[in-house]
């Protein structure tokens, strides 16, 4: 689905950053655009930045369903930043919480949570109803190796070691004796 992602400028608030952008909605089955200015309200203007398209996958069902049953669905937009008259490349917009996790992981992209409008959510939920499957929890077995054994000799009282941090004092005086 295409979706178009807005952005606002508003002025930064020290003087070392001239402007602060950020996210701050996205418009389902938009039209293409780019850096159209939609509302200036003095300093601050809103701009059509992009729309790119929103790609859903049957393998990332678990996601999209973490993503829609959260306190505030939302989808994210991933920016990368540019030279030009705007700093701003549209990179990804995705509804998976955990794919917008791995591109915060690598630090080179600016990742922003914006609210899923409700068309939106209906379709994604329309998607994860009808792809979704549960996966049944297997708990891995260790194999061959014991792995709660004892271990041999420590605090043993019947061997004699002059570094046992297990023995109580009334043994270690013994020893050293």
């Amino acid at each position: 689905m295409p979706v178009g992602v807005v952005l606002r400028r508003t002025p930064g608030v020290t003087r070392w950053a001239k402007w602060s952008w950020r996210a701050i909605a996205v418009l389902p089955g938009a039209g293409p655009a780019h850096w159209r200015e939609l509302r200036r309200e003095g300093d601050a203007v809103e701009y059509h930045a992009a729309t790119v398209s929103l790609e859903l996958y049957q393998a990332e069902t678990e996601a999209y369903l973490h993503g829609i049953t959260a306190r505030a669905p939302s989808v994210y937009v991933v920016m990368r930043k540019v030279l030009g008259e705007f700093p701003y490349e549209i990179v990804l917009i995705t509804a998976s919480p955990y794919e917008a996790q791995d591109y915060c992981d690598s630090g080179e992209d600016i990742v922003e949570k914006v609210p899923m409008p409700p068309g939106l959510l209906a379709w994604v939920g329309d998607f994860v109803e009808r792809h979704h499957e549960d996966e049944e929890f297997v708990k891995r077995r260790r194999k061959g190796e014991k792995v709660d054994g004892h271990q041999d000799g420590i605090g043993d009282p019947r061997i004699a070691k002059p570094a046992d941090i297990y023995a109580s004092p009334t043994l270690k005086r013994g020893r050293l004796l």
